[in-house]
């Protein structure tokens, strides 16, 4: 039955781009008939829906790799900048739960580390949706944001780094079997914001895997049963990861390259000063309209990355 819905999903979006098409004929033949200015128009906004319907279709026939239908795991971690990087995660996620609204996806983020002034060291969500991972796996890289800084007193234009690490969640098509023999669990008190419950029980799980020392926690939930489940649900992820990896080149392939969250290592710059551009370097892919961008429009960037992959 999953398969099944899987199959649906993927012809669906088909189907009623031909039915808007079909459509679409008999619009331009009353526009045509009648000459008013209202049906031409009415016939303009369809034809650009469509074409903006059939653009997104035509992305989603470049995710043929092996996981691209599955839920992402995202993880997003400061880097050189101190409290501006911490704010910069904040920035990234609210722009990636903005994007995933937009595409009607669910999230929910799994784990917050908040910084020591402001914003977050280190945040996991999941993003549930067909092809959320392999759109977002065009994400993964070092983020470097340039700004007059918030948080200094001189008005100071800074530069801040984050990384962005993207793992699909396969869920229950495969499983690893997890020993444990081979897991530490660890409890203690979150952190984060989430009611007095949260704060004053040791609800938060940490768990390490001893064999290859990847460690995953998880504080967000009210529940200590919730949180270890979801930590498990992370540390699966990776470790199908790493058991899919035969060798360093096929590890590089599914998790990127994972260079230092400092300068001359970005994918993408967002420049808010001395003017407002947003260029992704890998393609050369630019925009001036940062806004836009914040507010969770990146899909021009991600088609961008997923053409000059497939071209290559």
């Amino acid at each position: 039955m999953q398969k099944l819905s899987q199959l649906r999903s993927a012809i669906q979006p088909y189907l009623d781009i031909r039915s808007r098409i079909e459509d679409l004929s008999v619009l331009a033949e009353l526009a045509e008939e009648s000459g008013e200015e209202a049906d031409i128009r009415e016939l303009e906004e369809e034809f650009n829906a469509v074409r903006e319907q059939f653009a997104q279709f035509e992305l989603s026939t470049m995710l043929s790799g092996e996981y691209d239908d599955a839920n992402a795991i995202v993880e997003i971690n400061a880097g050189a900048g101190g409290t501006e990087s911490c704010d910069w995660v904040d920035m990234l996620l609210r722009m990636y739960l903005r994007w995933a609204e937009r595409h009607g996806y669910r999230t929910e983020v799994m784990d917050t580390v908040p910084g020591e002034q402001a914003g977050s060291k280190k945040v996991t969500f999941l993003v549930e949706g067909r092809n959320a991972y392999g759109y977002l796996k065009a994400e993964r890289g070092v983020h470097r944001l340039v700004r007059i800084s918030p948080f200094d007193a001189n008005k100071r234009r800074h530069t801040s780094f984050a990384s962005v690490d993207v793992i699909p969640d396969v869920g229950e098509t495969e499983e690893v079997n997890i020993s444990p023999d081979d897991i530490r669990i660890e409890t203690f008190r979150a952190s984060s914001a989430g009611g007095q419950h949260v704060n004053k029980t040791d609800s938060a799980v940490r768990i390490t895997h001893i064999p290859t020392g990847l460690v995953v926690s998880c504080q967000n939930e009210r529940s200590q049963h919730r949180n270890r489940e979801m930590a498990m649900k992370v540390l699966q992820a990776r470790l199908l990861e790493l058991a899919r990896a035969e060798d360093e080149a096929r590890i590089a392939e599914l998790r990127g390259d994972l260079r230092a969250i400092q300068w001359g290592n970005q994918i993408r710059s967002y420049v808010f000063q001395p003017y407002t551009m947003v260029k992704d370097h890998r393609t050369g892919h630019e925009t001036g309209d940062v806004i836009r961008v914040m507010d969770g429009d990146i899909d021009d960037f991600i088609r961008s990355c997923l053409i000059s992959s497939s071209s290559s």
